[in-house]
């Protein structure tokens, strides 16, 4: 058998994820592949416990999913200084600048393209922000171990 060029980290289901929703599908919080490590979206939801952080506070939920992205990457085998790209969900214009603000002490001196989108809504109605990046791994031929 030929070994993975890829690894898979945090796998869960949507139907434990999302219970109030009729999903089923197998995803992941993180996907490393050819030294590029790929998030899916943060959110303000604690990992662990699956529950939402920061009702109502878009600073509070922004900390988190920047925190949730942190600790992504360094299991991942990277760092928030190896981000590449970021894409930013918010529900209402007016949520920028919270937002970018409070992104920005996170990123401070990493310089990433970014992009920055208003949406009607996202997967919870709680939800006020989501944010996607993409990095590199920190050093070639470092990487997560498989889960």
């Amino acid at each position: 058998m030929a070994e993975p060029t890829h690894t898979r980290l945090r796998k869960f289901n949507t139907k434990d994820t999302y219970p109030e929703q009729n999903l089923d599908n197998d995803l992941c919080q993180a996907v490393v592949a050819n030294g590029v490590v790929y998030l899916r979206g943060q959110i303000g939801q604690d990992l662990d416990t699956r529950e939402s952080v920061g009702v109502g506070d878009v600073v509070a939920q922004t900390e988190r999913a920047m925190q949730n992205i942190q600790m992504l990457l360094e299991e991942a085998g990277s760092g928030l200084e190896d981000i590449v790209k970021v894409t930013i969900y918010i529900i209402d214009p007016r949520y920028r600048e919270d937002v970018y603000r409070t992104m920005g002490k996170y990123l401070r001196g990493v310089f990433p393209v970014s992009t920055g989108i208003v949406v009607q809504a996202l997967a919870r109605p709680e939800w006020l922000v989501e944010i996607d990046a993409t990095a590199v791994l920190s050093s070639p031929g470092q990487g997560a171990v498989a889960q």
